[in-house]
């Protein structure tokens, strides 16, 4: 086969250090569409992005050359120094270490944008934590509560 095709949707997410509700209204559309802009810039195209005070959804097609811990890394180290100058209060705006990236059957696509689009309404009666449990639960991750949240 001479060409490589490839069509990979994956839903990252990851919060803000110590879940800081950093993410305030004022901040996240100009937020959501600088992450879509990182995503874009490494041939990954953004789809969907959104979140709420302490974490971020970013649904995107993941370039064939990327790798998801690359493309992460790439967007907390972009985003984290560009928020810091938004407003003195940013100024100790950190991402947390770890994420999470879901692989999304192209089936299901419009059904994450909707949940990442109504992330506001959707935790008014979840947690971030409870979300990521969620998560980690549907798609039978393992993991050890204690390295989750640092």
């Amino acid at each position: 086969m001479g060409q490589s095709l490839v069509k990979n949707y994956v839903h990252i997410i990851f919060s803000t250090k110590n879940r800081q509700p950093f993410i305030k209204q004022e901040y996240e559309d100009e937020l959501f569409k600088y992450l879509g802009g990182v995503c874009k810039a490494y041939d990954c195209t953004p789809i969907q992005v959104g979140g709420y005070l302490d974490h971020v959804h970013i649904l995107c097609l993941l370039a064939k050359n990327m790798t998801i811990a690359k493309l992460v890394e790439e967007i907390k180290t972009d985003s984290s120094k560009w928020m810091k100058k938004r407003a003195d209060e940013l100024s100790n705006f950190y991402w947390q270490d770890g994420y999470g990236a879901f692989s999304v059957n192209p089936s299901q696509v419009d059904t994450v944008i909707y949940y990442i689009q109504n992330q506001r309404k959707h935790h008014e009666k979840k947690s971030f934590q409870h979300e990521y449990r969620a998560f980690l639960k549907k798609y039978q991750v393992d993991y050890d509560e204690r390295y989750v949240w640092g």
